[in-house]
């Protein structure tokens, strides 16, 4: 009996010891998967954090690109304004001018027609001469009209006038007032006679 009881005090203490040994291994296996899922959920916050950081750096480097852009076309847009401004800030100049070279013209016209002396006829010319070269290095050119069809964007017509010859008809026959341009911008229209 003695060696039962012992048998059995044995058994329990084996029972006893695994008993513990599994509450152990639970216990330890418990922080464990605590841990495992503490793991988990970090890494998820960490990812979310990531993607919206990824996101935000996303989101900052198209605004960049977009203001870069955009302040590019501003710069362009401001250069070529003040190209233009300085190509046509003589205009106004220029365009008073143009009267004196009409007279300076009609003047030489006159001189050819009449008996003048030579000098006279000559004098006027070295003006006009003159005149036109500064304006042309303005960057001024007369219009071309003479024989040329009607276009609108440059000539005015002022009068048609019966034509015999049918080459002449809806050409440009006569030019009352002479047209000019100015870096290719028309500053006055040639005014002009045309056939029919």
């Amino acid at each position: 009996m003695a060696k039962n009881k012992k048998k059995e005090q044995v058994k329990q203490e084996n029972i006893d010891t695994q008993n513990n040994k599994k509450i152990e291994t639970e216990q330890k296996q418990e922080p464990e998967a605590q841990v495992e899922e503490e793991t988990v959920k970090e890494e998820d916050a960490a990812a979310k954090k990531m993607a919206e950081l990824e996101q935000k750096a996303a989101d900052a480097a198209d605004k960049y690109i977009r203001l870069a852009a955009e302040f590019d076309n501003f710069r362009r847009r401001s250069a070529k304004e003040r190209l233009d401004l300085i190509g046509t800030a003589g205009e106004d100049v220029i365009k008073g001018f143009l009267p004196v070279l009409d007279d300076c013209e009609r003047a030489l016209q006159m001189l050819k027609e009449s008996k003048a002396d030579d000098s006279a006829k000559e004098g006027t010319e070295l003006i006009m001469n003159k005149l036109f070269g500064y304006l042309k290095s303005k960057g001024v050119e007369k219009i071309d009209a003479i024989g040329k069809d009607l276009d609108t964007d440059f000539h005015e017509a002022v009068a048609q006038f019966p034509v015999d010859d049918d080459k002449k008809k809806n050409k440009i026959i006569d030019i009352v007032q002479q047209g000019y341009t100015m870096h290719g911008k028309v500053i006055r229209y040639a005014k002009v006679v045309v056939g029919a």
